[in-house]
């Protein structure tokens, strides 16, 4: 049988621990919900290297409105938004994002400067984009060179230096650089002219002007040339932009593809290169922010 002392010692020790239990489960709660809190907080704001001004292609994330898409991507680090016309660089610049590679005044993919019968109609409508471009502080404009239909390289490189010949002195005035895409002509877009390399260096050697570039897609030229990491190196200086997606398939460009994005990006790093990447895959998975999120970890090194 306890003492009188021991008992109100033993009671005292009870209702300490009582305390201290109910104390616990009380601000436990609050204490796991800080740490969520801090955790998601972390990894929306993630810290990135700034050797990389990343991007993102408008188009790849269309179940967006424009609007959720600025507030995601600002939210990641990232700095501007592809393939954006008039009509929406305003609300690119209501959250602080630039239209890194501008869009409108190109026909389509397949009616470009390689043929003469396009040439007014082009001429006509870069004329009206190219200042437009300068004047709301932006400063690429995406074109093409359009499909083959039969013309040699020759005929292709004649028609597309006479073409954009006319436009490069207002280029120039306005410092706004034509950047010419490459892609694939074996799987995405049969019969493409420039869709090799060695084709669109020739034209930019041809057209002399440093406001004349190429947008180097990774993912088109596996396709068709493969070599990345050396054509990077031999003909940086011919490209002002590069694109992003996962080989085969032009989806997520994680462990699930051929390319390993963090070996090329530093290879682009390392030429130099100030302009901007943008990603381009078209996310397969159902958290498809999730995945864009990845991709640019993928690329920041």
């Amino acid at each position: 049988m306890l003492h009188n002392s021991s008992r109100r010692s033993s009671i005292k020790k009870i209702v300490a621990s009582t305390a201290s239990i109910t104390a616990a489960a009380t601000v436990l709660p609050v204490l796991t919900a800080c740490a969520q809190g801090q955790e998601a907080e972390e990894k929306t704001n993630t810290k990135l290297k700034g050797n990389i001004n990343h991007a993102v292609s408008r188009w790849c994330f269309g179940h967006l409105s424009l609007d959720e898409l600025c507030k995601e991507a600002k939210a990641m680090g990232i700095k501007g938004i592809d393939l954006v016309g008039p009509e929406d660089w305003p609300t690119l610049k209501k959250y602080g994002l630039e239209s890194t590679m501008c869009n409108g005044a190109e026909i389509n993919l397949v009616d470009g400067f390689n043929d003469k019968k396009f040439h007014a109609q082009l001429i006509k409508s870069y004329t009206d984009m190219i200042p437009r471009v300068a004047k709301a502080g932006y400063k690429n404009l995406i074109c093409f060179s359009g499909n083959r239909r039969g013309k040699t390289d020759e005929e292709g490189w004649n028609n597309c230096v006479e073409g954009l010949k006319q436009l490069l002195p207002l280029a120039e005035k306005h410092n706004v650089v034509l950047v010419m895409e490459l892609l694939n002509s074996k799987v995405d877009h049969k019969d493409y002219q420039c869709s090799k390399t060695a084709w669109g260096v020739e034209l930019a050697k041809r057209l002399g002007s440093e406001n004349f570039k190429l947008l180097y897609d990774i993912y088109h030229m596996q396709i068709d040339e493969g070599d990345v990491i050396r054509t990077i190196r031999d003909n940086h200086q011919y490209f002002a932009h590069y694109h992003t997606a996962g080989v085969p398939g032009r989806n997520e460009i994680d462990e699930t593809q051929e390319l390993y994005y963090p070996a090329i990006m530093k290879a682009i790093v390392e030429t130099g290169f100030k302009g901007y990447v943008a990603q381009e895959f078209v996310p397969k998975r159902d958290d498809k922010l999730a995945s864009l999120r990845q991709s640019i970890q993928i690329c920041d090194v």
